[in-house]
């Protein structure tokens, strides 16, 4: 059983950054892929981030694209995501997830994932 674990969310300024870790107990295969998702009050969880764990191919939302950077180390079986030039609307609680068998269809899609963690809250004040 994986869990994950992620850290570094907090309050930021509108321009600012932050760095959000995300840490896994078990061990992370070559076949999985890793994503970030977000999820707003009142919204639904949306698609953040993705990359593959062997390649490090990497997957953007449209609305963080050029933002933010995903990444991962294999050593410390890990996945971070930079954010940069962060807007009041990047507010909401942050997950990472696992997904054990990694498909380009079902990058950006929520339930094909298998592992998530409990999230960690990211706030940008205007």
């Amino acid at each position: 059983q994986v869990q994950l674990v992620e850290s570094g969310g907090g309050l930021a300024q509108a321009g600012g950054s932050l760095r959000l870790s995300c840490g896994s107990s078990g061990r992370i295969y070559s076949s999985w892929l890793m994503g970030w998702f977000r999820q707003a009050p009142g919204k639904e969880r949306e698609f953040v981030a993705a990359i593959t764990w062997s390649a490090g191919t990497t997957y953007y939302a449209n609305s963080v694209a050029g933002r933010f950077t995903i990444s991962r180390d294999t050593a410390e079986n890990s996945v971070y995501l930079e954010m940069n030039s962060l807007k009041p609307e990047d507010t909401a609680v942050y997950y990472c997830a696992a997904e054990r068998r990694f498909s380009i269809t079902t990058v950006r899609i929520g339930a094909s994932y298998d592992y998530w963690g409990q999230g960690t809250q990211v706030t940008v004040s205007s």
